[in-house]
């Protein structure tokens, strides 16, 4: 399940592209099979280690083409191990809202990004969430819970004080705010109410299947309830430096 649509933000065969704080790997996976030099990088290295032994299948069953790399290692959104302008593409689904420091993470994907390169930033949207909130203290009061929620507006002049000129956004997942609305109201933890059950073999069904009738239903439902709101940007190219006139130069060599 997809939460960054690839048709708005396009990434292609060859591209440096990191998937930051990738979880289960889900957006990592797409860009490997896209022919992207992809580096997925989380804290849990248990997920790290899930996310390799797939690289190594889809590396294995030729799900990628040739040229494309795929590497999963833990590391710090905050103090990342790349060099400035590493990358063609990021991505960041689901974790700011997880970061105290979220512009301190949005410098740093700013300075590994290569000018003119592409960021996608994906967050719970604020009213799908607040309802969450309302219903459940367990829901966000965990360790590593979410201790904010982002307006939509909010989170974009953040992109723009990181020096990120955006360029698009939408929402998505409306099928998923009732299961989570559902499972604040029986419990976070109780996955055996029958109304949280049966909508999971809903969703599960919707996933497999992809009905139309499903899909049309939430591509109606997104601008309503979408579980998420996303937002890409990119970033801009520095102007050059104003060439000096032979006047001027000539003035500075006589200082």
């Amino acid at each position: 399940m997809l939460t960054v649509d690839f048709s708005r933000f396009p990434v292609a065969q060859g591209d440096r592209v990191l998937d930051l704080g990738c979880g289960a790997g889900r957006h990592a996976f797409e860009c490997y099979r896209r022919g992207a030099r992809v580096v997925a990088l989380d804290r849990n290295g248990e997920e790290i280690r899930e996310v390799a032994k797939w690289f190594a299948a889809m590396r294995e069953a030729g799900e990628a083409p040739a040229g494309a790399t795929a590497t999963a290692m833990e590391g710090d959104a905050l103090a990342l191990p790349f060099p400035d302008e590493s990358f063609d593409v990021v991505i960041i689904s689901e974790v700011m809202e997880h970061i105290p420091d979220d512009k301190g993470v949005l410098a740093e994907m700013v300075r590994v990004l290569k000018p003119g390169g592409r960021i996608a930033i994906t967050v719970p949207r604020y009213g799908p969430e607040k309802v969450c909130w309302a219903l459940s203290d367990a829901y966000h009061e965990v360790e590593g819970g979410h201790i904010r929620i982002y307006r939509a507006d909010e989170l974009l002049a953040k992109i723009r004080g990181a020096g990120l000129r955006p360029y698009g956004s939408h929402h998505a997942h409306a099928l998923h705010s009732p299961y989570w609305w559902l499972k604040c109201a029986f419990g976070v933890d109780n996955d055996k109410a029958l109304p949280v059950q049966a909508y999971h073999k809903l969703l599960v069904w919707d996933i497999m299947k992809k009905p139309l009738a499903t899909r049309l239903a939430e591509r109606t439902l997104n601008p309503l309830i979408g579980k998420s709101f996303v937002a890409y940007a990119t970033k801009p190219h520095l102007p050059p430096l104003p060439r000096s006139t032979p006047a001027e130069g000539t003035e500075a060599a006589t200082r």
